[in-house]
């Protein structure tokens, strides 16, 4: 789109069962019709600056977009050790964390703004395991785009069970993801017979759509992937 879409973002309290959790949500401040939904997964701190900033530069591409609140309100680590220790908590029990995404998704596909038959999931680093878990659980999403995530699971998907197209944009040179979880995701993906795309950046290291890096390789992996889930897009909702 070459005119710039005037957005708006806030804060969203929502509940999954009886735990309270703060999503953020942005969407094109004035849009005539239903937009596409795009969950938006947080990497291992939490939902913060850059998940947010994501999350806008979602709606000025024109959609509407919503942080998933993987951790509960308030439970934002400001440390390694922190994120750590709630990664730990929410990874050891996968089915209540689909849980989370499921309620998280409900709220999207709720949205008045919101296309509930056209939705995708993106996720960073722990946020893209979790749009992987969404699709091996045929979840009703159009696509799933995962920003150097992990790609090992407990429960690999069953044969037809992946409704969403599925993205995966990686750091060729990742220690996070060894050569053998590639190999292993890319062998489930075809017995799955699933439609998957598996792009890897040359020079690219675990982690490198966060801002700052510095490196050159770092920097051309984040704007390249970018890129790519946007053409992504235009072809899972149309342009």
């Amino acid at each position: 789109m070459s005119e710039r879409i005037e957005v708006t973002g806030a804060d969203v309290d929502y509940r999954d069962g009886d735990v309270l959790c703060e999503g953020y949500l942005a969407h094109p401040k004035e849009a005539p019709v239903k937009r596409p939904g795009v969950l938006v997964v947080h990497d291992r701190m939490g939902i913060g600056a850059a998940t947010k900033r994501r999350a806008e530069m979602l709606a000025e591409l024109g959609y509407v977009a919503l942080c998933v609140d993987a951790f509960g309100k308030g439970v934002r680590p400001a440390s390694p050790d922190e994120a750590g220790q709630a990664l730990r908590k929410v990874m050891g029990d996968r089915p209540r964390l689909l849980q989370r995404l499921r309620a998280t998704y409900e709220v999207l596909a709720r949205h008045e703004r919101a296309d509930a038959g056209r939705m995708a999931a993106i996720g960073f680093c722990f946020g893209g395991a979790c749009v992987l878990e969404m699709a091996r659980a045929g979840m009703d999403l159009r696509g799933v785009v995962s920003f150097h995530g992990g790609l090992g699971t407990p429960t690999p998907a069953e044969p037809g069970a992946v409704k969403a197209k599925v993205l995966v944009l990686h750091g060729a040179d990742d220690p996070v993801v060894p050569a053998e979880q590639v190999r292993a995701f890319e062998k489930e993906m075809r017995e799955a017979q699933a439609d998957w795309t598996f792009v890897a950046y040359g020079g690219a290291v675990h982690g490198f759509t966060n801002p700052g890096s510095g490196k050159a390789a770092q920097e051309r992996a984040d704007k390249r992937s970018w890129v790519a889930m946007r053409c992504f897009f235009e072809e899972i909702f149309g342009a």
